[in-house]
């Protein structure tokens, strides 16, 4: 790799990044994070590059999930603890279709800043700064709340640090138990609108059932209590983000202390950019975000970047492109990836390409359209001899009415019940679960085509 230092991004051209007013605060926020402890360890980090390595061979399956951007105002131990829950039950649904591990990664404990269309918005004839996330601004359209904070980010790391401690406690204190994890399932199916998925959540109880007969029990097995639960997040504010990179004693090589997987989005992907050079020299696994603008040769370059050793599970491509669109874009990004010979890990975030205003007025994700970019997804890798390799969504564990559609059908006129997203909609945990299942039935259907062709 190319000589370089955590800094050396602020001799790149920078986007969708504040500029900090008060010059001499910033510094020292950024020296005072410096001095705390890194919030994820670089053991963890290879442990989840190891297992993104095995789902982009097809040996396990990505599952990565959460808030569109997490805010100060309602952080509580009962939403993460809301979110945690519903990703468990997604991903024993999903584990069951792929019939392979899934990797769980939350878009939590960091995921506070949020890339903005335009720099200002106007209201009511003010223009003000646009809201770019708690960890930067404040959300109320005020003059005062609208001017970058450097404090905002001692805050971020606060909540980050508090929200680890839960998951972690959660993640191996008993509350991940199978059984009670697939307990809370079986609570979604009872419904009536749920029926269809009822067989399947049949199916897990007969395997749990199975396990339990043949002595695999929660006191001998451990697995069956415990998880591996990893935080990723967007890499936007890099004064952050190097202020929280460690030299990693083991290896001698710089980490990002701020989340196990950061990702660049779509907006800040250029090669030569300033997120592209900090995120090229952290060894956590990169997500990279692809949209119907990513051309062939700036995968190129971006892949040479951010992945030069090639390396197993060290780049996950993100795409989003829009339910109807993904065969226009996919097949060739594919190719390119396929003509370099590159080891990359493909997911399918259905999310941003089809948000939309409703007659209502709110912005809205239509489940149908979420579900179609999905299965489109699936179809183009089937068709490609690839591997779909995982999703990633936007969601709560909260009942929100933010996207329309699902089993429990939220209509544009309900809206405005329960619209509590600081920036994009988020599915609710109702709607997460039943795509859970419908994701599963793409990957059983995989797997049995699958294994005809392997019988023939």
């Amino acid at each position: 790799m190319a000589e370089w230092a955590k800094s050396a991004w602020r001799n790149k051209p920078r986007v969708q990044m504040p500029d900090y007013p008060d010059k001499d605060a910033l510094a020292a926020v950024e020296a005072q994070l410096a001095k705390y402890p890194p919030l994820v360890f670089a053991g963890e980090v290879r442990n989840l590059k190891a297992s993104l390595g095995q789902a982009a061979r097809g040996e396990a399956f990505l599952l990565q999930g959460g808030d569109c951007a997490e805010s100060f105002a309602e952080f509580s131990a009962d939403l993460i603890r809301d979110t945690f829950k519903v990703m468990l039950q997604m991903a024993m649904v999903l584990t069951y279709g792929a019939k392979v591990p899934v990797v769980k990664v939350g878009r939590m404990a960091g995921q506070f800043a949020k890339p903005r269309s335009a720099p200002t918005e106007v209201v009511g004839g003010q223009e003000l700064p646009s809201y770019r996330g708690d960890i930067i601004n404040g959300f109320d359209f005020s003059a005062g709340d609208r001017i970058p904070d450097p404090e905002r980010m001692l805050q971020a790391y606060t909540q980050a640090a508090a929200t680890l401690n839960l998951v972690r406690a959660f993640s191996h204190g008993g509350y991940a138990n199978v059984h009670q994890v697939h307990a809370w399932t079986l609570g979604f199916t009872q419904s009536d609108e749920a029926e269809r998925y009822r067989d399947v959540a049949n199916r897990i109880s007969d395997t749990l059932d199975f396990m339990r007969a043949a002595g695999v029990s929660d006191e001998n097995a451990h697995t069956l209590q415990t998880v591996d639960f990893y935080t990723s997040h967007e890499a936007l504010l890099l004064e952050y983000e190097e202020a929280l990179c460690r030299v990693d004693s083991t290896t001698g090589l710089p980490v990002a202390g701020s989340g196990h997987l950061i990702w660049i989005g779509d907006r800040t992907r250029n090669p030569d950019g300033a997120h592209v050079e900090f995120c090229r020299g952290v060894q956590n696994p990169i997500g990279l975000k692809c949209g119907p603008t990513m051309t062939s040769d700036d995968l190129k370059a971006l892949m040479a970047r951010l992945n030069p050793e090639n390396e197993a599970g060290r780049l996950t491509l993100i795409t989003r492109f829009g339910a109807g669109t993904v065969g226009d874009h996919l097949p060739r990004l594919i190719r390119t990836v396929q003509e370099e010979g590159a080891n990359v890990l493909w997911t399918c975030d259905p999310m941003h390409g089809n948000t939309i205003k409703s007659s209502s007025g709110y912005k809205t994700r239509p489940f149908d359209s979420v579900l179609r970019e999905v299965r489109e997804f699936f179809e183009v890798h089937n068709s490609e001899g690839t591997i779909p390799g995982g999703v990633h969504f936007e969601m709560t564990g909260k009942d929100v009415t933010e996207c329309t559609g699902g089993v429990r059908a939220v209509t544009d006129e309900n809206l405005s019940d329960r619209y509590h997203t600081a920036c994009d909609p988020r599915l609710n945990a109702s709607q997460s679960l039943e795509l859970a299942f419908l994701v599963a039935e793409e990957l059983s259907a995989r797997r049995g085509s699958h294994q005809k062709a392997a019988a023939v």
